[in-house]
């Protein structure tokens, strides 16, 4: 969506220039309007009082603003441009100045249930970094002013970015439900081999959520700095079901490595015993004694050890 934001380039004074500039024609205006009493000059008095007024009100041009923020002008409604300049500087009195802050903001979005890809309930969570980047579609492309909860056409800073803070914690929200439904939450038989998820994504899955983000609050003028996933796990009606799971694919997983081992102990039993010939053992005792060593390195507890003291064959 194109912006239309706009520098201000209305007339912008000095503000200690212009202070002392209409505080003196103030003075000289009271000094000019006693001046036209003593004399009796009604014309003089009117236009005194005029001027003294008008350069009085011209005061209320005066802005002061701070670093990172911001105020768009209005001219009776009409908008006039954004001024971002820092400092202390007189305009338009006549003009309206509605404060926004450029700063950066933190959202901590709490965890919400959602489903994975796979149709698992899942609690996820993310933490945003956040901040305004059009003043005008942020100003006038959503209706800040009845979000911050006021009608009469005065909204505080506070309460203008509490409202954009609202409307970036819904459009989060939306967001955050699309990407964990795109992906699954860990690896498992529903998913294909090296599929990306939300456990192992990492930056991918937060580059993906702040993609979504601002695809979504691009007609606010708001920008999401910084996304990612902060919280992240099953939902508790499944919590323990997942966690029996994941104990059984770990438990087969260290019997997988632990056979493999065992078959090579012992084979390498084997060859030792055949390249130094301390003992020629026919098919049959080398299938029990393959049997039992199997049996004591993949035993859960120490096997307990019995002494032959006859022959092989007894």
């Amino acid at each position: 969506m194109e912006t239309k934001e706009k520098e201000f380039k209305g007339l912008v004074i000095n503000g200690f220039v212009a202070l002392i500039l209409f505080l003196a024609l103030t003075g000289i205006s009271g000094y000019a309007l006693g001046h036209f009493i003593q004399i009796d000059n009604t014309r003089g008095i009117v236009v005194s009082i005029i001027a003294a007024l008008v350069f009085f009100v011209c005061l209320f041009g005066l802005r002061m603003q701070e670093p990172n923020e911001a105020m768009a002008m209005l001219f009776f409604g009409k908008y006039q441009g954004t001024f971002k300049k820092t400092g202390f500087y007189w305009v338009n009195f006549l003009l309206t100045s509605k404060r926004v802050s450029l700063r950066a903001r933190n959202l901590n979005v709490d965890p919400i249930k959602v489903n994975d890809k796979t149709g698992n309930p899942i609690l996820i969570g993310q933490i945003l970094v956040w901040k305004l980047k059009d003043t005008y579609k942020a100003m006038f492309e959503i209706d800040s002013q009845t979000m911050a909860g006021v009608t009469n056409g005065q909204v505080s800073v506070m309460g203008r970015m509490k409202a954009f803070e609202s409307f970036v914690r819904v459009q989060s929200d939306a967001a955050l439900r699309e990407v964990a439904g795109m992906f699954a939450y860990d690896d498992n038989d529903d998913t294909k081999n090296n599929e990306l998820t939300l456990r192992s994504g990492g930056a991918e899955i937060n580059d993906i959520l702040l993609k979504k983000l601002n695809d979504r609050l691009e007609m606010s003028g708001l920008e999401v700095v910084e996304a990612r996933i902060n919280y992240l796990a099953y939902s508790p009606e499944i919590a323990a079901v997942m966690l029996r799971r994941q104990q059984a694919a770990a438990i087969i997983s260290a019997r997988e490595k632990i056979v493999e081992g065992a078959v090579t102990m012992v084979k390498m039993a084997l060859d030792k015993l055949s390249e130094e010939e301390i003992v020629e053992l026919d098919n049959e005792k080398k299938a029990a004694m393959v049997s039992n060593l199997l049996v004591v390195l993949c035993a859960d507890e120490s096997a307990q050890p019995v002494v032959n003291t006859g022959t092989l064959y007894q």
